[in-house]
């Protein structure tokens, strides 16, 4: 028949194309049809849709009561009951199951039932997506661009198109309908209105896994990742360790003349990637994520927790702090401790330490740089030496005017109190 010839060409069609099974397809045709067509005011809610698995042929069946008289949709009378029910005597009441023309359903039935026809198969692909990807988060896979809108990138890997979001993207990237495309596997969303599978090439989790791929010892166990933090892009830093004294970790993710560590920087096209030793002494460690940096002292902050204090001679300070900060944000995230750095001061010339005093001074009173700069004009350039003079003197000295010269004297004399441990507002005596 013709018509199994077309459903046999659709079927044959979503199997190929969308990867969706026979028997999701058939089972899913016969619900849309059974829902659609029960819309006919002339079929029950029993009304059932049957396509035979070997010629694919339609067989529409409702569930009749029966009755004496036909009374109308839903039954039937005893003597038509009698040939639906194989010759055997019937009784009202008794319900007997009558197969119908398909032709019956109507026009619309047929054209809401493609509607639904077309929803359900688009949630066994779903399902079957989510299935297959669920378990494989964190994992790479290599797909080809299909499409690029407002820079949400759509990769088909196989027969399965996904989603690279545009703040999963590395931002110095631009991609092509048809460039081939390697990306982790973030999540899986079966929720999702768009692609369930989320694509991310900007996540720490892709620097991992291109590692694993790339270096038999982490994928091994010989060396662990203890941690990535990154500016897609740009920089990103990797922490690793080993357990076995013959194995240099950094070494390992190195490789021979740098092969190992050029093929994942080729890959995040040309992102800088620094290769740490994990140590469990922060020092050691903050000290290995701001290399080359030079650093004079690292010191644990006392009463801040995981905060270190580094200071760093003025030659060093650019390279420890990096491009905008970057060096410094970096080994924050990944070592997980909040890293300040200062510029030393026993070598740096006067005007690098003014310039380091007028800054803190501004910071600790909430004064403006201008307010500040005038205050180290007058040689005020710490909270000790602000109550080395008595207040009139402060004011006179500094030129300021008497509402923030004041300000500035009682905070200063706070300041000095919670120093001393004191808690009182007294600060020092006047000279």
């Amino acid at each position: 028949m013709a018509m199994n010839s077309q459903l046999l060409a659709v079927v044959q069609h979503i199997e190929t194309e969308r990867g969706v099974s026979r028997e999701i397809v058939l089972t899913a045709i016969e619900q849309a049809i059974s829902q659609a067509a029960r819309k006919n005011r002339d079929v029950t809610n029993d009304l059932r849709v049957v396509i035979d698995r070997k010629d694919l042929s339609l067989h529409v069946y409702d569930t009749l009561v029966c009755s004496d008289e036909e009374a109308g949709p839903g039954f039937i009378s005893l003597a038509k009951a009698v040939r639906y029910n194989h010759g055997n005597p019937v009784q009202e009441g008794d319900t007997v199951q009558v197969e119908m023309p398909a032709s019956r359903l109507g026009r619309i039935a047929a054209q809401t039932s493609r509607q639904m026809i077309m929803q359900k198969i688009r949630d066994a692909e779903r399902t079957n997506t989510f299935s297959e990807y669920k378990d494989r988060i964190g994992d790479i896979v290599s797909g080809t661009v299909s499409a690029v809108s407002h820079r949400d990138t759509y990769v088909t890997v196989g027969k399965t198109e996904m989603l690279l979001p545009a703040k999963e993207r590395i931002p110095t990237e631009d991609y092509q309908v048809g460039d081939a495309i390697r990306a982790i596997i973030l999540r899986v969303d079966p929720e999702a209105k768009g692609p369930s599978v989320i694509l991310s090439r900007a996540s720490g989790k892709f620097v991992e896994a291109l590692f694993r791929l790339e270096v038999s010892e982490i994928s091994d166990g010989v060396v662990e990742i203890m941690g990535v933090s990154r500016d897609p892009g740009y920089r990103a830093k990797l922490a690793v360790r080993t357990a076995n004294e013959n194995v240099d970790p950094v070494g390992a993710c190195v490789g021979q003349k740098g092969s190992r560590v050029r093929a994942i920087v080729n890959e995040l096209s040309g992102e800088k990637v620094d290769i740490v030793r994990w140590n469990e002494d922060i020092r050691q460690y903050v000290a290995g994520a701001l290399a080359p940096a030079k650093l004079e002292s690292i010191e644990i902050d006392p009463v801040q927790p995981n905060t270190v204090h580094i200071v760093a001679a003025p030659d060093q300070y650019s390279l420890a702090i990096g491009k905008r900060g970057q060096n410094v944000r970096l080994t924050t995230k990944l070592t997980g401790w909040h890293v300040e750095i200062k510029k030393s001061m026993a070598t740096a010339s006067f005007e690098d330490q003014k310039a380091e005093a007028i800054k803190e001074l501004a910071e600790t009173f909430s004064i403006s740089t201008a307010v500040a700069t005038q205050m180290a004009d007058a040689g005020f350039l710490t909270t000790d030496g602000i109550l080395e003079e008595d207040e009139s003197t402060f004011i006179a000295m500094t030129g300021l005017d008497e509402v923030t010269a004041k300000g500035v004297y009682a905070a200063a004399q706070a300041v000095a109190a919670l120093t001393r441990g004191e808690g009182g507002g007294e600060g020092e005596k006047d000279a």
